[in-house]
């Protein structure tokens, strides 16, 4: 068995740029295939989920019926369309090389932290755009984010970035790897 951990920035910034690396990452999985492993993908979204949040904290302020997403369901979000890119690019390279017999599947992901995990109290993890002072008060004031500066460059949100102690579908996880 092979795991793969594609870090922070290894799928891109932007839908283009991920779409390119997902097929260029497809080639690499699909020889390591080929040599006989059992390969599971594990991959970061933080580039992602910022954007995911960012849209739709935009879209809730352009009408005020709609509400900002949670983190947890930008994740999720984020989670599904780049595990959809990627396995639509892993079976389409098995496939020019006349592997049928693989499944690829997606699967989003939970953990559970601890909730008194100090990351709950000093949030340090920047996500999405840069505003300006007075955007990122706006932000507080109406959003409840806590908004840092970000090294001369404007103000970004900031989240707790907890340790995990737990990945909720791990017996799923298992269960798809064995098969």
């Amino acid at each position: 068995k092979v795991v793969v951990a594609l870090g922070h920035r290894a799928l891109g910034t932007t839908m283009p740029e991920q779409y390119k690396a997902t097929r260029k990452t497809a080639k690499a999985i699909a020889d390591l295939v080929e040599a006989g492993a059992d390969v599971v993908i594990s991959h970061s979204n933080a580039p992602q989920v910022g954007m995911i949040q960012t849209a739709m904290t935009e879209f809730a302020r352009l009408d005020s019926k709609y509400t900002v997403a949670p983190m947890s369901l930008c994740s999720a979000m984020s989670q599904g369309y780049i595990g959809y890119d990627l396995q639509n690019a892993l079976r389409e390279e098995l496939y020019n090389r006349d592997i049928y017999d693989i499944p690829v599947a997606t699967m989003v992901t939970q953990v559970r932290v601890d909730e008194k995990d100090p990351a709950f109290e000093h949030p340090s993890k920047p996500i999405g755009h840069f505003m300006t002072k007075e955007q990122a008060d706006f932000a507080e004031q109406h959003y409840g984010y806590i908004m840092k500066e970000d090294a001369g460059r404007g103000y970004r949100r900031v989240v707790a970035s907890p340790q995990p102690q737990e990945i909720i579908e791990i017996g799923a996880i298992r269960t798809l790897v064995e098969s």
